[in-house]
């Protein structure tokens, strides 16, 4: 029997603008493309791993996972969605040395910010969040032309988690990543805080 390793889950494309804007089929790739598929490539090489004694798997996510930007709502969901379903499989899977990493990377130099599905504007959004996305859109080739991360050093920082025991179970890279992450969760904490009593308060 051949032995697989690591399989590396990179397919991924961003679907951007408006809720209200977006098509049923847009919605339906995005979620099949970001979430949908990385579910089933997992469902399919689990067998492989448990027969070989392990393995590990390692699936691009983003640090959009943690937080939100208007105008990119199906492309969290997707992210947020494909993150909900390793973290309830990792625990199910590790009694069989299977490893699961979730990278998850800022804004990187890659084709990514080109390729784009972008929705069809509509007028009533014009003066909002929403429209001014489309601008910005209108006025550039691609969003990651001048991203922060440089995509070498992202790869190799892939292929060293993947040497790296135990498995990390997210991988933060690039500053931006970390600082948009940590800000998020800090401010969910604190919002939870204050909500200390009244969730206590509708316990028998």
């Amino acid at each position: 029997m051949y032995r697989v390793d690591v399989v590396f889950s990179n397919a991924g494309r961003g679907a951007v603008g408006g809720a209200e804007e977006m098509t049923d089929a847009a919605i339906n790739e995005q979620i099949a493309l970001n979430m949908t598929a990385p579910i089933q490539l997992l469902r399919a090489v689990l067998p492989h791993f448990r027969a070989q004694g392990g393995g590990r798997f390692i699936q691009t996510s983003t640090m959009g996972a943690h937080i939100t930007t208007p105008g990119a709502s199906m492309y969290h969901a997707s992210k947020w969605g494909v993150e909900g379903f390793l973290e309830s499989v990792i625990p199910e899977v590790a009694t069989f040395g299977v490893g699961i990493t979730m990278v998850e990377p800022g804004a990187v130099r890659t084709t990514f910010g080109a390729n784009l599905n972008i929705a069809e504007p509509m007028p009533e959004y014009a003066g909002t969040i929403v429209g001014q996305l489309h601008q910005y859109l209108a006025s550039t080739e691609s969003v990651t032309a001048e991203a922060p991360g440089d995509p070498d050093k992202v790869a190799a920082a892939i292929i060293a988690s993947a040497y790296t025991e135990p498995a990390p179970r997210r991988l933060a890279l690039g500053s931006d990543s970390y600082e948009a992450m940590r800000s998020a969760l800090t401010s969910r904490i604190s919002e939870l805080d204050t909500q200390k009593e009244t969730a206590a308060a509708i316990d028998f």
